[in-house]
């Protein structure tokens, strides 16, 4: 019997040391073009470059909505956000004068939804998030994470240099940067000795507004945008310079350790780049986050999944928010349950998987968004806007930069599509924009805060 008993536990302890530790970078509002490994001549990110140099880019990643919450829904559940009816971030915004009145949406992730962090705390993970939640008040803790560091409750920090007044991040030396400190405790999780393997779900408020970095690290690329254009915006620089230096920082400490042959990195983004305000530029693609075209959720996505994963591949399958949840969880052993498809077949083919994506965003936002619903199906993609009825239709091979509407002269493909994004909105239960009784064109049009 202690034979037995101790060829059990021995088959249980190698079972738990096969599976991979799991690291999820979530970035704030960083734009599908801001890393060098992207396209970018002006943001410097090595750290970030060597990653998708190790691993596997995906040049036609999506995020699942063109704003945050709704995206870190997708992460955590798996689900389309239209299905979660967390379709805008949270509280949204207010146009109680708009020609539509928007749904009574969910502004919290409900208990009753099962979250990555607990699917895989159920199959033997020790588990972290740190950073920006933005879901619920209870935070991660409320949602199955063995530890919440650096929570605010909030879309955005307060400062991004110490003193930061987040009530669950004691500040740091005046003047630290609060991108290095979330890096130092994630750090200090990994660093934790344990028999289980961990997941960590680092999401950092970088590169979010207000824009704030450490001054000489501005000072650098004050420099360089006198001789570089577009992506100009120094401060913006150094909050990307401040991410990617997290990824070297983490990826460092796991290879000092001797984790890196056992620990799944996936990288990415949870909206489009931020137009207002000339945060960046999406070089290449249509408009920005809060917007109903490419570059309101087109973002970077990268995977380094040691023994899976082939170095310096790129896979131009459009991939989406949900996938990361279920590679995560087959990595982990652990069988998906919502919307995601794990890339683990696309890390070792080149072959072009098709797939249909879709996205329904039934709000106003600042970022140019009127309440639409849009799908892309293999090159094409449809838009529809619900204030006028009306849907256009790109090419995105020809066209990525959705300048040209050809839904007059592709009307077969036009309807096929629309019916398909038709039946996923039923299918999923999306709520829809009403007109609004309320409606005033002239009140509509001012400005937040303007007096007549």
């Amino acid at each position: 019997m202690r034979f037995l008993l101790a060829v059990f536990f021995s088959a249980v302890a190698t079972c738990a040391a096969e599976k991979p530790n799991i690291i999820i970078f979530l970035i704030d509002d960083l734009g599908a073009t801001d890393l060098g490994c992207c396209g970018s001549k002006f943001y410097e990110t090595p750290n970030v470059d060597k990653l998708a140099k190790d691993g596997c880019r995906f040049p036609y990643t999506y995020a699942a909505c063109t704003v945050c919450s709704p995206s870190r829904a997708a992460m955590m559940t798996g689900k389309y956000p239209a299905r979660l009816h967390i379709t805008d971030w949270i509280a949204g915004h207010n146009r109680p004068f708009a020609k539509l009145a928007i749904p009574d949406w969910s502004k919290e992730l409900p208990q009753s939804e099962t979250t990555l962090a607990q699917r895989l705390g159920a199959a033997g993970y020790r588990t972290c998030a740190i950073g920006k939640w933005h879901l619920s008040p209870g935070g991660p803790a409320a949602h199955g994470f063995d530890m919440a560091i650096a929570d605010n409750h909030k879309g955005q920090p307060d400062s991004y240099l110490s003193p930061y007044h987040n009530p669950n991040l004691p500040d740091g030396p005046p003047g630290e940067s609060l991108t290095h400190r979330l890096t130092e405790e994630a750090v200090k999780f990994i660093e934790a000795k344990s028999d289980k393997p961990f997941f960590l779900y680092l999401a950092h408020y970088a590169v979010h507004t207000p824009l704030g970095a450490r001054p000489e690290v501005t000072a650098k690329y004050e420099e360089k945008a006198k001789i570089t254009t577009p992506q100009g915006k120094a401060k913006y620089a150094a909050m990307i310079a401040g991410v990617d230096d997290s990824v070297g920082r983490i990826r460092a400490r796991l290879a000092e350790l001797k984790l890196s042959d056992n620990t799944l990195i996936i990288f990415t983004s949870d909206n489009g780049g931020l137009l207002l305000g000339d945060v960046t530029q999406n070089l290449g693609m249509r408009a920005g986050k809060g917007s109903a075209y490419e570059g309101g959720v087109r973002v970077p996505g990268m995977i380094y999944w040691p023994g899976v994963s082939r170095a310096g591949t790129e896979n131009a399958t459009p991939v989406i928010t949900m996938d990361w949840n279920a590679t995560a969880l087959d990595a982990a052993g652990v069988q998906a349950s919502g919307e995601g498809m794990s890339v683990r077949s696309l890390l070792t083919s080149d072959v072009v998987q098709p797939r249909t994506l879709f996205w329904h965003y039934p709000h106003y936002h600042p970022g140019g968004a009127t309440p639409y619903s849009a799908i892309r199906d293999g090159d094409r993609r449809l838009v529809h806007f619900y204030e006028d009825d009306r849907t256009e239709l790109y090419d995105l091979k020809a066209d990525p930069e959705e300048k040209h509407d050809v839904s007059a002269t592709e009307k077969a493909k036009l309807a096929e599509l629309r019916a398909k994004l038709d039946a996923w909105l039923k299918e999923t239960g999306a709520q829809f924009p009403t007109p609004n009784p309320n409606y005033d064109e002239a009140k509509n049009a001012e400005k937040p805060g303007k007096k007549k």
